[in-house]
């Protein structure tokens, strides 16, 4: 896929140069047989074929060229909404084209040997798909406190419905955090400055405050599936090394949750 192709599908609001700069700092991450720029003779070649105005007006500069693995790895280094979304379209549309070849294509010759012959790049794409799954555990040392923000609001981006927080130590800084979610929040705290959610309250209805005392740890829970556990207070985030884990084992969440009622 072309440069100018992709920077339409990822939103780029500065078009190809938002691809390049993007690529010019993360460089190591793009060997030739995840880009490559076209040579003059390419490119005349392809003005002619596809014939429209998108192409000949391009730029001067030569464009570049992705490879599948190109594509999927510039999703994980544009900051653009859409990327996330892009590249699981990506690693669906792969897995469906492997799945469609398996079932109706196996019983030609022909293209049962080009698929034996690129199994091994095959292979290797499905492990670069791989890589751009979440992470499961995070770590964070002192001073890393927006990345840990950033992670935080990552999180509660994935809830569909519900958000349940669970610290003993919250102060204002999460209703702030929160008001700017429109899914409804369960604050469940020790202690807290009633001063600060009443004023909340007049404004936002999306948090609902509980004091409870009976819990150490901190954790989130989005839409009542999904499970993490945090090493440090949500005000105290980067402040001092700590992890953010998720917790797959969902007997954990079911026996949280069951406290819960």
């Amino acid at each position: 896929m072309l440069d100018s192709d992709l920077a339409e599908l990822y939103e780029c609001k500065n078009g190809t140069k938002t691809i390049n700069q993007a690529v010019k700092r993360h460089i190591n991450r793009f060997p030739e047989r995840f880009m490559f720029q076209l040579t003059e003779e390419e490119y005349d070649y392809l003005r002619s074929q596809v014939g429209t105005a998108k192409y000949s007006a391009m730029s001067r500069t030569l464009p570049y060229a992705f490879t599948e693995q190109g594509v999927a790895m510039l999703a994980t280094i544009l900051r653009t909404p859409i990327a996330e979304e892009t590249s699981i379209r990506i690693m669906d549309a792969f897995v469906a084209m492997r799945k469609y070849i398996s079932t109706n294509l196996l019983g030609q010759q022909y293209i049962n040997d080009l698929v034996l012959k690129d199994s091994k790049r095959i292979d290797l794409l499905e492990e670069t798909f791989s890589s751009f799954k979440d992470k499961n555990n995070h770590l964070f040392f002192e001073g890393q406190i927006y990345d840990a923000y950033s992670l935080m609001l990552n999180i509660f981006d994935k809830s569909k419905e519900s958000i349940i927080i669970i610290d003993n130590y919250i102060d204002k800084n999460i209703l702030d955090i929160l008001s700017k979610t429109n899914k409804q929040v369960t604050l469940i705290t020790n202690k807290y400055n009633n001063k600060d959610y009443e004023k909340y309250k007049e404004q936002y209805s999306n948090v609902t405050l509980v004091i409870d005392n009976s819990f150490h740890d901190r954790f989130i829970i989005i839409d009542k599936k999904i499970l993490y556990h945090s090493g440090a207070s949500f005000k105290d985030l980067g402040k001092k090394c700590f992890s953010i884990t998720k917790i797959e084992d969902t007997e954990i969440l079911d026996n949280l949750l069951s406290k819960l009622k």
